[in-house]
């Protein structure tokens, strides 16, 4: 008997399992559609060459606006930006150091300018770079920075908000705008003798010290290369005695005098124009004389 019902279990067990119906298996879910437009990426996590649409830089192709109508910038103050005031910070193998703050800085140098090639992508400071607009880089000033930028060989100047980091070519001190280049007559000819001035936002009206033009006799700027400054003198003449031996030119000892010490610093020059320096600048590396920097004679 035991073994009967046993037996009609099984029947009733095959026969529930065959009524059942199997399980259909749930489809995968539905992948989104790819994009077609990948997210836009950063143009500053990208390299050099391929952050840009332009390979060369240079002015707008047409004028676009009147620069003579631009209004100039009213130096006030600013918290100091989020991003470009890192310090210290490398670029291309050289270390800069960012300042505390902007007060009493002033510089003589050598000034260039960028344009349409940077138009519209982001400065260090994470602000789009407009070149009509009234700016500037610099690789020191903290961000952002009033100064007023004076061309020595015509006394032309203007105000400008250093926004960005730059210019990394080391006989530059700073980056103007294509309109700032423009205002102070830098632009078209792509380099200019300076005088950069810090202005003080809690004043703005108040004007740094007057600038005077600086040329030489025969109309050429008077371009000096500083290749160092040393409390002794017998180190500054075994670098002017390399110089001379590499046929560089003249070099010459300024002795001065700074906190009771004399300094004694090593000037090449004068040189007659912004190419004849930076080629001298590179021979002067070669030499394992270090970067000299550029003097604007007073």
């Amino acid at each position: 008997m035991s073994k009967r019902w046993l037996l009609l279990a099984t029947i009733f067990l095959l026969a529930a399992c065959a009524s059942r119906k199997p399980r259909e298996s749930s489809p995968p879910p539905k992948q989104p559609a790819a994009s077609s437009q990948r997210a836009p990426v950063p143009e500053t996590s990208l390299p050099q060459s391929s952050r840009y649409r332009n390979s060369k830089d240079g002015g707008p192709a047409a004028p676009e606006v009147d620069v003579s109508k631009l209004v100039e910038p009213v130096p006030r103050r600013e918290p100091k930006s989020r991003y470009g005031n890192k310090s210290p910070y490398s670029v291309l193998g050289k270390t800069y150091t960012v300042l505390p703050d902007s007060t009493g800085y002033s510089e003589r140098g050598i000034a260039s300018w960028y344009g349409n090639k940077f138009h519209g992508y982001m400065t260090s400071s994470l602000e789009p770079y407009d070149m009509y607009k009234f700016t500037a880089a610099h690789k020191s000033l903290p961000l952002p920075s009033y100064v007023r930028v004076t061309n020595l060989d015509n006394g032309k100047s203007v105000v400008v908000r250093v926004n960005d980091r730059g210019p990394f070519h080391e006989s530059r001190i700073i980056d103007l705008s294509y309109a700032a280049a423009v205002r102070i007559g830098v632009w078209p000819k792509g380099t200019g003798l300076v005088e950069v001035q810090a202005l003080d936002p809690e004043h703005p009206a108040a004007e740094p010290s007057s600038s005077s033009a600086v040329t030489g006799a025969d109309g050429d700027a008077r371009i000096f290369l500083q290749l160092g400054a040393f409390s002794d003198r017998a180190n500054a003449e075994q670098v002017v005695k390399k110089v001379e031996r590499a046929g560089l030119g003249t070099a010459r000892i300024v002795a001065t005098r700074i906190d009771d010490r004399e300094i004694h610093r090593v000037r090449l020059g004068p040189i007659d124009s912004v190419a004849r320096a930076d080629s001298l600048v590179e021979r002067i590396e070669s030499l394992g004389l270090g970067t000299p920097r550029v003097a604007i004679d007073d």
